[in-house]
């Protein structure tokens, strides 16, 4: 079939000419039935029983004729993650482990708070990004995760939470492309993914609530402008350039002036638009009063609200969390200078759920595991002279 071909040669699911209906947009699996001579109504059919009723058995589907299903069954399959582990917080939050076709794993957090319900997604095993004061970057990189992997994951949460059938009961309110990976790195399979979390056929979240978290691909933010509304946030943590090299390393290929450019374009036609910048609190890093004043002017030129992030560690990491009262400080001085600011209320860490903990499984193909080893060995030998 060309269809089944034309996907498995883009990076979609497809294994031995079986197509994992996940992750199939709906004009895709529009072009899916009609090559096999079915009616368009039954995408509607077929995408309610997925995502409205978290129905993965195509013989469960009754409103399909038997033929229909048997022919389904012969050459497509609905195939989720599998989990490894289901980790629940004392504080509500929930990490689930899972298991992707590589034989890596990735991780996927649900964040209740009150009648809103966060899910943090991967979008990538691992990430090339290497941030410093990131555990997912000391893990190295293995690859993109199909669109089917990654909406995979937001319809296992729905399962695992309890699918109800009045959809605005559902605990999922919110998701957000902010968990392992750099989604701008895997841009068509994340835009898919996301298209997916949008359809009134799926899982029908509005654009507002669908975010998209980035360190900063420039021509990526520019891309998405193009073909998708969805929140954009930015892995800023640093007001200059020198500081911001060291802490996040793309910073030298997309340095913040161009960055701030891009994101004041994505905006421009947004009547409510605003970025949210996400600033990691590190102790005697980036957190000194002038650091804050720097931002504020660095700010002011873009409609934007600030997440102060307190540093969650991990394992041989050599940075530490700034103090209440230094973060306190800080969004003090961009509140007072008209900036909205909040910080981030740390959930998860117990279960290193917490914002730059997650790790996953990773068969690192760029053997950053190995160099980070050798560079905390360094710094070991060095602190102990």
């Amino acid at each position: 079939m060309r269809f089944v071909h034309a996907h498995a040669k883009n990076g979609g699911a497809a294994e031995g000419g079986i197509i994992n209906l996940l992750g199939l947009t709906r004009s895709r699996l529009e072009t899916f039935f009609a090559e096999l001579g079915e009616k368009p109504f039954r995408v509607s059919q077929v995408m309610r029983w997925i995502y409205h009723e978290g129905v993965v058995d195509f013989q469960a589907m009754t409103n399909l004729s038997k033929a229909f299903r048997a022919r389904l069954a012969e050459i497509a399959e609905i195939r989720l993650p599998e989990l490894v582990l289901d980790q629940p917080s004392s504080d509500g939050t929930r990490k689930w482990v899972l298991r992707m076709s590589c034989g890596n794993s990735i991780e996927t957090v649900f964040i209740p708070d009150g009648d809103r319900g966060t899910l943090c997604v991967s979008s990538q095993v691992g990430c090339t990004l290497n941030c410093t004061f990131c555990s997912t970057a000391t893990q190295g990189f293995n690859r993109n995760l199909t669109s089917a992997e990654i909406i995979g994951q937001v319809l296992f949460a729905a399962r695992a939470l309890g699918l109800p059938r009045n959809r605005g009961d559902r605990l999922i309110t919110n998701v957000v492309m902010m968990g392992m990976g750099e989604p701008l790195m895997n841009f068509d399979n994340v835009v898919d993914a996301m298209d997916l979390m949008m359809e009134d056929l799926a899982f029908g979240i509005s654009r507002r609530r669908v975010t998209l978290s980035t360190a900063g691909v420039v021509p990526g933010i520019d891309r998405l402008r193009e073909v998708s509304g969805v929140s954009l946030a930015v892995s800023l943590h640093a007001p200059n350039d020198a500081l911001r090299d060291q802490l996040v390393p793309l910073n030298k290929k997309y340095p913040i002036a161009p960055l701030l450019a891009a994101c004041r374009r994505y905006i421009k036609d947004a009547p409510h638009g605003r970025i949210t910048f996400e600033y990691v609190m590190l102790d005697g890093i980036n957190d000194h009063e002038e650091h804050a004043r720097e931002l504020l002017s660095l700010l002011r030129s873009v409609p934007s609200k600030v997440n102060l992030i307190p540093f969650n560690p991990f394992p041989g990491t050599r940075w530490r969390r700034s103090s209440d009262k230094a973060i306190d400080r800080f969004r003090g001085i961009l509140q007072a200078g008209g900036l909205t600011t909040m910080t981030r209320k740390t959930r998860g860490d117990d279960i290193a759920a917490a914002c730059g903990q997650l790790v996953g499984e990773v068969n690192d193909r760029t053997r950053r595991q190995e160099k980070h080893r050798h560079a905390l060995e360094i710094q070991i030998a060095g602190t102990s002279l």
